[in-house]
């Protein structure tokens, strides 16, 4: 394959405005999602993202191989432990991350993927913007809990630090890879992240969505 060859539509509908191409050094499309995004695949597909003090879940149906990606951080605001019962959830932070896992769950479980089989990487939650305090542990803190709080199943993480990481990761096969950036040749990371942050003040939270 090569430049000239049109990248076929995503193989699960709703993600056509995502950025997709052919990554020439390991011959397979990529995707690269940015902050509030995800992305899920039936297909032999690479997802890429790079993290400040936003986290990453990858997570995919080890019997299937379809999986994805997502891109989150919270609002301000504090929480408590994630439970069950509507009243338990507490802020607007946990609706909001919330919103960004299950969307990414039940994305994989209505497209034939089952919760049995969900197997979870986690990335992230940098402290690279200090103006921002402490919201990559509150990050860290969010995921973790959610995870457990949901009986998933954890296979690894690399959370924390203070240092932007690139992450790419495989659904069909599991395999993810990462790399902290330890000098930062421009303020892309930092510049997306407060754009980002900011904006999520102005976005309405979710209500609870149901995990099938």
């Amino acid at each position: 394959m090569n430049a000239h060859i049109k990248i076929s539509r995503p193989s699960i509908a709703g993600f056509e405005r995502l950025n997709r191409y052919w990554d020439k050094d390991r011959e397979i499309i990529a995707i690269k999602i940015l902050p509030g995004e995800y992305y899920v695949t039936q297909e032999d597909e690479m997802i890429t993202t790079v993290l400040g003090s936003c986290v990453s879940a990858c997570i995919r149906d080890k019997e299937l191989g379809i999986g994805g990606m997502n891109h989150f951080m919270l609002p301000e605001g504090n929480y408590g432990p994630i439970k069950k019962s509507n009243e338990s959830i507490i802020g607007a932070s946990t609706r909001y991350g919330n919103y960004a896992m299950e969307h990414l769950i039940n994305t994989i479980l209505s497209n034939g993927g089952k919760r049995k089989n969900l197997e979870v990487k986690v990335f992230g939650g940098g402290k690279i913007i200090p103006t921002l305090t402490d919201i990559g542990i509150k990050n860290i803190n969010f995921v973790l809990d959610y995870l457990d709080q949901e009986g998933l199943r954890l296979l690894s993480q690399d959370l924390g630090d203070i240092y932007p990481r690139k992450i790419i990761y495989f659904p069909k096969t599991g395999k993810a890879a990462m790399k902290k950036i330890r000098e930062l040749h421009n303020d892309t990371v930092l510049q997306r992240e407060r754009q980002y942050f900011n904006s999520l003040k102005d976005i309405p939270v979710a209500g609870e969505i149901e995990l099938f």
